[in-house]
């Protein structure tokens, strides 16, 4: 597989408060490569939106900080690919990329879109930031993002007002707006919350349609399982700050091997059981920094030993592709790591 256009090594996000220091994503890491759709999943509280503020420079400082590790940026300079640490970099060169090469959908687009400004001049702005073009240039690459996604009537739809669309409409401005620059990465923070079942649809297939023609790589957060098996190549599982599972979709979804993936995926509704209770995963996710030894899971497994509560597990390597944080699996680990190893 090609070098990655984005790479995240060992991140770490804290937050300062009145508490303390609350570690709210913990040594995370990941890769997107060009074309490719990977999914972060997660129940709510796990720290999957504050990875992608993150990524994008958007954690509010204070209270939070990147504390460690590195976000590797892929990018074109005189021919050769040289990859730039969006961590250390300034904050002027990371409003360029932002919005430019790295885009972001956010969850409601209602608190996204400015209600006092027409979706046109929203779009413009992006645009000119950006962009060395004229108002009237920038008008027609509004119209023609606004035609990308599905919205009819775009030469009409750019002198409206956010509270003149539905909320479907109002999503598919927001990917208008994220795809105005052409973006060679697309971070997607649960793009299909509070919309309804067609509408969802409609907003998933027009973001393949987007990953397959303009070759954008995606990083898709979100809580819905069908998002990802419709949608993603790859997924990470987090919980509690740390990635607990990552591989591909078929791998995940058909051989989930950390506890907690396997209650993810046992929890989903199943047509042909339609008499029996819905199993859900015991206790809550754990407030951050509130488990200081063993593994965060652990108050929650079922499969829990003495070590669990003692010891924090390292993402274990399981085959080519899949690693996973549960000790249960550390000796098929140990035997992968050593195999590839003597391979390299």
């Amino acid at each position: 597989m090609n070098k990655p256009v984005l790479e995240v090594n060992h991140l770490s996000t804290h937050f300062f408060t009145d508490r303390g220091e609350i570690p709210a994503v913990d040594d995370v890491s990941f890769a997107i490569h060009e074309k490719e759709v990977l999914g972060i999943v997660g129940e709510s509280g796990c720290g999957k939106s504050v990875t992608s503020l993150s990524v994008m420079g958007l954690v509010p400082n204070p209270p939070g900080k990147i504390v460690a590790g590195e976000i590797l940026f892929r990018q074109q300079k005189a021919g050769n690919e040289v990859d730039e640490d969006l961590v250390k970099i300034s904050k002027k060169r990371l409003r360029r990329i932002r919005g430019n090469q790295i885009a972001m959908i956010f969850q409601e687009p209602m608190t996204s879109l400015d209600p006092l400004f027409t979706i046109g001049f929203q779009i413009i702005e992006a645009v000119k930031l950006h962009r060395k073009v004229t108002k009237k240039q920038a008008r027609q690459i509004a119209v023609d993002k606004l035609k990308l996604v599905g919205i009819p009537r775009p030469d009409e739809v750019v002198d409206e007002y956010p509270h003149q669309l539905s909320g479907g409409m109002r999503q598919r401005v927001m990917i208008a707006i994220a795809m105005s620059c052409d973006p060679e990465v697309l971070i997607a923070d649960e793009p299909t919350t509070a919309l309804d079942v067609t509408i969802q649809a409609q907003i998933l297939e027009l973001m393949k349609k987007l990953n397959k023609e303009k070759g954008t790589a995606i990083m898709m957060i979100t809580h819905d399982l069908g998002v990802v098996a419709e949608m993603c190549d790859r997924v990470a599982v987090m919980y509690a700050g740390k990635i607990v599972e990552q591989g591909t979709v078929r791998t995940i979804l058909k051989d989930p091997k950390h506890p907690y993936t396997r209650g993810l995926i046992r929890s989903l509704p199943k047509m042909h059981e339609r008499d029996k209770r819905l199993y859900s995963i015991p206790g809550n996710v754990p407030k951050p920094g509130s488990i200081q030894n063993g593994c965060r899971f652990a108050p929650r497994c079922g499969d829990v030993f003495d070590r669990c509560l003692k010891e924090n597990p390292e993402l274990l390597p399981l085959n080519e592709g899949h690693h996973c944080r549960c000790f249960l699996y550390e000796k098929e680990g140990a035997t992968v790591h050593a195999e590839t190893v003597a391979r390299s």
